[in-house]
């Protein structure tokens, strides 16, 4: 059994309207879930294929951090597709230099944030003290570095250029125009 924490202002999405979201995660991931709405702790339990079961406790994070339902479930769509955390707060010295920080990962009306999403493919959301990815393995690491490099300091151009670069690497020899 594993064990999960849940933010308190996330549990109502982890449970779903009539407990939907519960029961769906359930189906998909072959888990049970255990959820304690006080204390925002959920306890996992395998139920059937262990491989979905492992994932289980990534999309119930996921959601806690701020994803979709469908988005933090999109992880059992393809065994490469990934979650991870990217602590903001180990980047900064207080309070004031995390939000300075997060403002630059968002960007001005959230636009950096977007473009992070446009040009890897990724999933990204910025919560609390996190910033969170969901993707294939080669996006959710464009995430990271271009994250890490605002972080860093990097200015925004440097920083989005970079992801055009990778962007261009993504796409390269795939006809990325909509068939209709």
């Amino acid at each position: 059994m594993k064990h999960v924490k849940v933010p308190q202002d996330r549990i109502g999405v982890l449970i779903g309207e009539g407990g939907e979201t519960m029961r769906e995660i359930e189906r998909q991931a072959e888990v049970r879930l255990d959820i304690d709405s006080e204390t925002g702790s959920v306890a996992i339990d395998d139920v059937g294929d262990p491989v979905r079961g492992m994932l289980a406790p990534d999309i119930v994070r996921a959601i806690g951090r701020g994803f979709t339902p469908t988005v933090a479930l999109s992880i059992l769509d393809d065994e490469m597709r990934t979650f991870e955390l990217i602590d903001i707060d180990a980047h900064t010295r207080n309070k004031n230099d995390l939000q300075r920080q997060k403002g630059r990962l968002i960007g001005e009306n959230g636009r950096t944030r977007e473009l992070m999403e446009e040009l890897t493919g990724a999933e990204v959301v910025i919560k609390g003290t996190t910033l969170g990815v969901i993707g294939q393995p080669e996006e959710v690491e464009a995430v990271r570095r271009a994250t890490g490099m605002l972080l860093d300091g990097a200015p925004h151009g440097t920083v989005y250029a970079y992801l055009e670069r990778k962007h261009n690497e993504l796409t390269r020899g795939f006809n990325v125009q909509q068939s209709g």
